[in-house]
This record gives C-alpha cells, sequence and structure tokens, in this order.
C-alpha cells in the first residue's frame, strides 16, 4: 500500500526554524507544510500592502526560505506553505528570485490566491457577523482585509501543475496537509470519508511541536525531555487514510498517545462536527495506539459533505490600546500598587479621557484569573501594576501611560522599572459567504 511522509515546519507566523531543517535533512519527508497565518495575521498584512504593494506575505519569508529552498531541493521534497497572507503573488516572486540566485534549476514554484473579498466588501454589507449579532454594515471601525478561509482546491491544482514550492493565501490549517493526500493518493473532493481523515492528520500536525509535547509539558506532571531541542512531527499515511504520528529520532519531545489527544482536542467545539472547507469532519470515534517509541496510530475519522459557505475573517481598525506599567516591592508594595492604580483612574476621569474599557491588573495577583478575593498566605515581596484601557483614538491611548510613568515622582513611595506602549489595533469579526462566490487560482513559475 502506498504511503508519504509529511512533516509539520511550523506551527504559527514566528515558529522556529531549527526543527524544521532537521525534518527536511533527516525526516525521509515527500511533503512539509509551514501553517504561519492567524485571522489577524493576514488583517495586519494587508495593512503592509496597502502600504506596499508588493509587500503582505510573512514576514520571515525569505528568513525561512534561504535555508528551507536548498534542503528541499536536494531531498526532493514539497514545501506549502500559507506564508504568502495578503501577497501570495509577490511571496512567489521573491522566492522564485532566490531559488534562481541558488541555481535551483527546474524547480516549480507557485502562488494560490482568490481568498480575498475586500475588493467587493460592500457586496456582503447586510451579511451577519457573529460577533455582533448586527450586519456587517453597523461594524465600528475601517475594514482593512476580508478573507474567505479556501480549502484544498488551489494547492491541489498547483501540485498537479508540477509545482514543488506552493506559497498561499488564508486556507484553512488542515488544508496545508489535505491536499498531498488528494494528490498522491487519487482522493476525490467528494470522497468524505477520507477527507475527514484528512482533516484529522492536518489538524495534528497544524500547530507543529503542541503535539511533539511543545505544549502538553508540565512540569512533575506531564514531564517531556530536552524541550530545548523539540523536534516537529512527521505523519506517515498511507492511502485508506490511517496515519502514525512520529518525529525524527533524537530530537527532544514526545508522541504518545496523551501528546496527541491534547492535540486533538484542540480548538474543537464539536468532535462529531468539525466544519472545514474541504468537509464536514468527525472526529468521534477516533481512536489512538501507542504503537512504538514516539509513534502512535491514529484510526477512525470520517466527515461528511461539505457546507455551502466559506468562513470570512474581516479584518478591521478597532481601536488603540494604551497601558502603563510600575513595578512595586518590599513591605505594602500591594498595597501601594493598588493606591497607584486608582491614582491613574481618578487622573484619566479629571482628563475626561474616554475610555471604552479599562484593566486594572497586578500581576502575580490578579491578572490572570481576575480573581479580586484571593487570600495569600502571605504578603508578596514584590507586584507589578499594569494598567490598560482601550480607547478610539491614539492621543487618549498616549495619555494613560504617561500618567502611569508620573508616578514616578507622584507618588506612591518605590515605584520603579515604568514603561508605557501604545498599539493599534486591528480586531476580526466573521461572517459566512457562499462558496461559489469564491475560485482558488493559481500561478506556477519554473526557475529556468
Amino acid at each position: 500500500m502506498k504511503k508519504i511522509r509529511i512533516g509539520s515546519g511550523a506551527g504559527y507566523a514566528g515558529d522556529r526554524l531549527e526543527p524544521s531543517l532537521v525534518l527536511l535533512e533527516k525526516g525521509q519527508l515527500d511533503y512539509i507544510g509551514f501553517e504561519c497565518l492567524a485571522e489577524r495575521t493576514i488583517a495586519i498584512a494587508q495593512q503592509q500592502k496597502l502600504q506596499n504593494p508588493e509587500k503582505g506575505y510573512n514576514g520571515l519569508l525569505e528568513y525561512r526560505m534561504e535555508k528551507i529552498l536548498p534542503l528541499a531541493y536536494e531531498n526532493k521534497v514539497k514545501v506549502i506553505t500559507n506564508m504568502g497572507a495578503a501577497n501570495p503573488q509577490s511571496a512567489l516572486e521573491v522566492v522564485k528570485k532566490m531559488a534562481e540566485d541558488m541555481n535551483l534549476k527546474g524547480m516549480k514554484i507557485a502562488a494560490v490566491f482568490g481568498d480575498s473579498i475586500f475588493e467587493n466588501i460592500e457586496k456582503y454589507s447586510d451579511t451577519i457577523v457573529w460577533e455582533t449579532g448586527k450586519p456587517l454594515k453597523d461594524l465600528d471601525g475601517e475594514v482593512v482585509s476580508a478573507n474567505a478561509y479556501m480549502g484544498m482546491e488551489g494547492i491541489v491544482k498547483a501540485l498537479q501543475e508540477g509545482a514543488d514550492v506552493i506559497i498561499t493565501g488564508r486556507v484553512s490549517d488542515p488544508a496545508l496537509f489535505i491536499a498531498p493526500l488528494v494528490y498522491e493518493f487519487g482522493w476525490t473532493a467528494e470522497d468524505y470519508e477520507k477527507l475527514g481523515k484528512g482533516t484529522l492528520i492536518g489538524h495534528l500536525l497544524e500547530c507543529a511541536g503542541q503535539v511533539t509535547g511543545g505544549y502538553y509539558a508540565e512540569p512533575g506532571k506531564k514531564d517531556i525531555s530536552d524541550l530545548w531541542n523539540l523536534g516537529f512531527p512527521i505523519a506517515e499515511v498511507d492511502e485508506s487514510g490511517d496515519v502514525v504520528i512520529t518525529k525524527v529520532e533524537g530530537t527532544g519531545g514526545s508522541v504518545t498517545t496523551s501528546t496527541c489527544t491534547e492535540q486533538l482536542l484542540y480548538e474543537i467545539h464539536n468532535p462529531e462536527k468539525y466544519i472545514t472547507p474541504d468537509c464536514v469532519a468527525d472526529f468521534s470515534k477516533v481512536s489512538m495506539e501507542q504503537i512504538g517509541v514516539d509513534r502512535v496510530s491514529v484510526k477512525g475519522a470520517t466527515g461528511y459533505a461539505n457546507t455551502d459557505t466559506f468562513k470570512v475573517s474581516v479584518g478591521y481598525k478597532d481601536c488603540f490600546i494604551g497601558e502603563g506599567e510600575m513595578s512595586y516591592g518590599g513591605p505594602g508594595c500591594l498595597e501601594r500598587a493598588e493606591l497607584a492604580g486608582e491614582i491613574v483612574s481618578k487622573r484619566l476621569e479629571m482628563q475626561g479621557i474616554e475610555m471604552d474599557e479599562t484593566r486594572i491588573d497586578i500581576l502575580g495577583i490578579n491578572s490572570i484569573y481576575k480573581n479580586g478575593s484571593r487570600t495569600l498566605a502571605g504578603y508578596p515581596e514584590e507586584v507589578r501594576l499594569r494598567f490598560a484601557a482601550r480607547t478610539k483614538d491614539k492621543e487618549s491611548a498616549v495619555k494613560i501611560g504617561n500618567e502611569v510613568e508620573t508616578l514616578y515622582t507622584n507618588g506612591p513611595c518605590g515605584g520603579g522599572g515604568a514603561a508605557k506602549y501604545v498599539k493599534e489595533i486591528v480586531s476580526v469579526a466573521s461572517i459566512l459567504v457562499p462558496r461559489k462566490d469564491m475560485k482558488a487560482e493559481v500561478i506556477c513559475k519554473e526557475v529556468l
């Protein structure tokens, strides 16, 4: 029975590079996927593209490809990534030029796009936004991006055209890994049982080091060895869709039924009905078996017909966040930090600063759980005040950090290590658009 090996080279936009190079050198791979796109990531990329039409792809594209391209070429590994973000076409040209400079003759590089509806966003002005329950036209903020979660279609087409490196815009995370299975095994777009299995494989791989123990690790409870040298996962897949998850021997981390189970449950609200662009996957009958050291067999996923809509993430300029921090130490540090928070609140109120939302966090006391009634065994030796608020304009946000900084000389005593920040926030809203409105497009170019 035919089998292929797919590695996961990244689980988010800024992930480590070294584990992917180990996979390319020692993983005996056929494919490697780099999942580098989050919902706000593409909105930020769209802003960059608006400022410079040649930008808008992942900022680490050149850094990664400098090392990836020669190894992929030498070891005959096909690379699939969504590092194209808001501009796969420009990313293609950048990578092609790099491949030419490396003399990687014959390498074919493809861009997959068609996910953006930004230019036609007015068409969907009456569409209901999930988060607000109101029409998109009532969204309070300037829309800067609108990208649909596309499926495997464009990637499969690029593979059919012989592409060795495929750079996409917004596609679903599992699509990066489903596409090579469909291409290699001849699955059809209507073979939903196998697409459900492929979705499971993509879901296990999409976060890279999470499934090899990275996010699983908890000292004394769930110990994982050599996390500093965490290896990224490999899926050994046969044409039936059954899979073994493993990693390169000698790398850190661990592949067990427990690490795989945690990743299986990650972001899954309904395991019987996991809606993706390619199918509605059903993970409810999945079984796992430890068949060797760092080898887990996973079976039992299935799937059903896909929906007639795509989810679209709409990025919009929502607000500014102004924040300031100040540390207090020694006896009474908690009380001084609480007083400092009150002072800043009253100062901003006195100036008439309009704030949509305010947080006064005392790090180590209430910043995560907002537990105002927490009982301490003893007094803390040090705390750090964080005062942050959302505002509609940058000038107001600046004043928030400034007021925290003035605590240096305006009390209470003993404050130090002041810091202040202002961030423009691009938020994300979600809508559904008809599948028929979207069409994946592919450009493929060869290095001569």
